[in-house]
């Protein structure tokens, strides 16, 4: 299997699972000139911007390791342009979250408020 093919399926599940908690799906794959967010989703309080990462070996730290501060400056950047691009959110407040999908079991775990804007 494709990497492209195994992150969609580990944004599908990330996807279903945030939808049993109660998320309303907003956008996903959101691409833009600053980069892209996998799921940008509506919870009652927030517009929360979702990086999905899924490793199969928790070497290097497995998936939550993978997110380096190059790539949350990417994905803070990316959530910005998106507001300027999406005025009805504007008066919504922010969070990013991430979605690790781990291991050969693929459990999810979901890490509420994982950076914020001032990183």
């Amino acid at each position: 299997m494709k990497t492209q093919e195994k992150g969609r399926i580990a944004e599908d599940k990330a996807l279903t699972y945030l939808k049993n908690q109660g998320f309303e799906l907003i956008t996903q794959n959101y691409s833009c000139r600053m980069g892209e967010i996998d799921l940008i989703m509506r919870d009652k309080e927030h517009l929360v911007f979702i990086e999905v990462r899924s490793r199969i070996s928790g070497n290097f730290g497995g998936a939550i390791a993978s997110i380096n501060s190059k790539k949350r400056i990417k994905i803070l950047n990316t959530a910005s342009y998106f507001m300027l691009e999406h005025k009805k959110h504007h008066q919504c407040a922010m969070r990013f979250d991430v979605v690790c999908i781990d291991g050969k079991t693929a459990s999810i775990n979901w890490i509420k408020d994982a950076f914020g804007a001032d990183y």
